[in-house]
């Protein structure tokens, strides 16, 4: 289990409190107390209940099917099967790969309604030359953080395609100001929602600024981008952690986001070395992901073992 740890002064949130190293929770590794869901710094916070309600759930199931694919999480995997005892854990993932949506099997994961005309303004763009911003269904900021993402995309000279959902903004609608608008004009596309994994399969998108929630990560992982991480709450922490430092295909920004922190990650993740490295990391990942749901992958195999062993009806 995750430690349960209160902070217990508001300084140990600054004070280097949250970088203490967390060694032994199974399936995990070069953990730190900031890197798990924001709500275990809290034992009386009601989702930690909510989440040791569901693990004994769990337990007594049939089977555990998890968005994932083997070569990624594999580790954890075990240590999950080895912590329920009875129930096998089957990784079907990546979903949008296994059932992709033309084949009408699955659909979208969004929350919102899609916007087609994302794709459109995609064609004819350079190759990896688009920063692709979309912070996800229900993460909020403020209006100063909003602002600071702004004019870090707008400093940083790159094209940009930036969705903004009209409850972005904590208390308030995500309104950006005019000289924004000017200084960006005819390089940035604003929408508020579209089909994300055929966005991150276009070619010319070449960096994610993401909240790193779980379907995002599969997302990047498909289409083979790297990203810049600014999680919110829950797992997004434990996903940032590992997009940074274990599958090392991503980079982190404060969560007191500045506009030249912003510039400065889009520049080295569109032309610098570490770059051009996380790049080659995000396309291994993606070979990976699609080998795990061809025909004989993990994936693939588990999916049909499940069938098979737990939802067709035993003759």
């Amino acid at each position: 289990m995750c430690p349960r740890t209160r902070t217990a002064d508001v300084k140990q949130l600054t004070d280097g409190y949250l970088d203490t190293p967390v060694e032994d929770v199974p399936g995990l590794t070069n953990m730190r107390l900031r890197d798990f869901s924001s709500f275990i710094m809290n034992p009386d916070d009601y989702m930690v209940g909510y989440a040791i309600k569901v693990t004994e759930s769990a337990a007594r199931a049939s089977a555990v099917i998890v968005n994932s694919f083997d070569d990624l999480e594999g580790e954890a995997v075990e240590a999950m099967e080895a912590l329920l005892g009875r129930p096998k854990v089957y990784t079907i993932g990546p979903l949008t790969l296994l059932a992709p949506r033309s084949t009408g099997t699955i659909g979208s994961l969004s929350l919102w309604k899609e916007q087609e005309e994302c794709l459109q303004w995609l064609h004819g763009k350079e190759p990896a030359s688009v920063v692709y911003v979309n912070f996800g269904s229900i993460t909020v900021m403020t209006k100063e953080q909003l602002l600071e993402f702004a004019w870090g995309l707008a400093n940083s000279g790159r094209q940009f395609m930036w969705i903004i959902r009209r409850d972005l903004v904590r208390g308030d609608a995500a309104v950006l100001p005019p000289e924004f608008m000017e200084e960006t004009a005819g390089r940035g596309f604003m929408a508020s929602w579209c089909p994300q994994q055929e966005v991150l399969n276009h070619p010319s998108v070449g960096v994610f600024l993401t909240h790193s929630g779980w379907n995002s990560t599969m997302d990047s992982m498909c289409g083979g981008v790297p990203v810049i991480s600014w999680p919110f709450f829950s797992d997004q922490l434990t996903n940032c952690r590992y997009q940074c430092n274990e599958w090392g295909v991503g980079m982190e920004i404060d969560n007191n986001v500045q506009r030249n922190a912003v510039t400065g990650l889009i520049t080295e993740l569109m032309q610098g070395e570490s770059g051009k490295k996380m790049r080659k990391r995000a396309e291994e990942w993606r070979e990976k992901a699609i080998l795990a749901t061809k025909p004989g992958g993990s994936s693939h195999r588990n999916f049909k073992e499940l069938l098979c062993d737990v939802l067709l009806p035993k003759k």
